[in-house]
């Protein structure tokens, strides 16, 4: 066995592991409420009215009471925390209005901190692709892998929005990685959770949170946040393991064992952008991938199983000819290329040196790109760390740079050190 596979399976065993283990200790008793195991692509509740009613970006469409567990066994409720799954307005990159399903967790405890309970608009790291990978869902199963850090923030006393993002559990691909779409996606959810009645968030301040495929997601929320939803009170943006350029990523990412999540990737933006024309490139190989890779979970044996036979694959195995080497395709994914504007709030990113998903070298050109525009921007690395453990490295630190800002503490950042 290669040193890279090993390293490979190590990293999953031990991110499995340690989410496992503290989900338990995070874990309060609770009576066991076993809960509707209905995928949202047999949940009419996540298909959308058409067409869409009247409304602004993150309008409510429609709501339910729902459970949040980390108990994938019998699903009991996770003790003193409500929990809603909603549908709310979004909008594509290209500005069409969409709808996004979603979850808001609220205490059950009163907020006793200064001013209004804070809320947290969570954006999940890689899921997949399939409507099965929500994380509206894999939360009512005890089967979410960040599942943890979410109950670590509602031990806070803070609320939390987890938006699925676009095409994950609602109709339509789900357009993973672009940045345009999951940016508006978790400002939009921030807004339905303040607009839903029974939650009470309304007026809350607000901090975002997000690590890999999240941090693609924070990373573009806080970057448009001023002018795209200047009312949130945002006081401070987690995003952590960026991939900011993805033309960089895919780089990195021929010929090595996670190959597989580059052509999520290519599917995602042929998603968003139908003059891509994806299928267009492939050959046989390439055809027969995009069908698995369409309603693909990571999480899941097909998924394994999938990702598995594109290790140390490259482009040109699966292509008659390299998508990403023609303007369309650069255009596009230079688009969605972070760094073009200084968020307007403090901003916590971190990045594992040995990351061997997300390449270092382009976070680090963001963090230079956002300091050189003159954000206030805090950067940290974590040096014996790879992608899965960066994760678990870097959550202490933001949690700890989130309860500083929500307790209205200055921060200056690093950039100038």
């Amino acid at each position: 066995m290669s040193i890279t596979v090993r390293r490979v399976l190590r990293t999953v065993v031990a991110s499995c592991l340690a989410a496992a283990m503290t989900a338990a200790a995070l874990q309060g008793a609770a009576a066991a409420a076993p809960q509707d195991t209905t995928t949202p692509a047999q949940d009419p509740f996540y298909t959308p009215p058409a067409p869409l009613p009247a409304g602004q970006p993150g309008d409510v469409i429609r709501s339910r009471s729902a459970v949040f567990t980390v108990d994938p066994i019998n699903h009991s409720p996770y003790e003193g925390v409500k929990s809603w799954q909603v549908l709310y307005r979004s909008e594509t990159v290209q500005g069409q209005p969409t709808a996004v399903s979603g979850t808001v967790l609220v205490p059950t405890k009163a907020w006793t901190g200064q001013g209004k309970r804070p809320l947290v608009s969570y954006a999940v790291g890689t899921r997949g692709l399939g409507d099965a990978c929500a994380p509206s869902y894999t939360l009512t199963q005890g089967m979410d892998y960040e599942e943890f850090f979410i109950a670590d923030a509602l031990s806070r006393g803070w609320a939390v929005a987890v938006t699925d993002m676009e095409g994950l559990g609602t109709p339509g691909q789900h357009t993973y990685e672009v940045g345009g779409s999951q940016g508006k996606a978790v400002l939009n959810m921030a807004r339905a959770a303040q607009r839903l009645p029974e939650a009470g968030l309304g007026g809350a301040p607000v901090g975002l949170w997000g690590y890999s495929q999240g941090g693609t997601s924070t990373g573009w929320a806080a970057e448009l946040a001023k002018t795209y939803a200047p009312e949130l009170d945002l006081k401070g943006v987690y995003a952590g393991g960026v991939p900011a350029d993805l033309l960089a990523v895919a780089k990195n990412l021929d010929g090595s064992a996670f190959v597989g999540l580059m052509f999520m990737a290519a599917v995602g933006y042929d998603a968003a952008y139908s003059e891509l024309d994806l299928e267009k490139y492939l050959n046989d190989r390439g055809r027969e991938l995009l069908q698995k890779a369409e309603s693909l979970c990571l999480v899941s044996v097909d998924g394994i199983s999938t990702l598995a036979g594109t290790f140390f694959k490259k482009i040109s195995d699966y292509t008659t000819s390299n998508p990403l080497d023609t303007p369309e395709w650069q255009q596009r994914l230079n688009a969605n290329k972070l760094g073009s504007t200084a968020p307007s709030v403090p901003v916590f990113q971190a990045h594992a040196v040995y990351d061997e998903m997300v390449a270092f070298g382009q976070a680090d050109t963001l963090h230079k790109a956002w300091c050189a525009k003159g954000a206030n921007l805090t950067w940290k690395t974590y040096t014996l760390a790879e992608h899965a453990t960066g994760m678990l490295w870097s959550e202490p630190d933001a949690m700890a740079f989130l309860s500083d800002r929500f307790a209205g503490k200055p921060v200056t950042g690093n950039c100038a050190a």
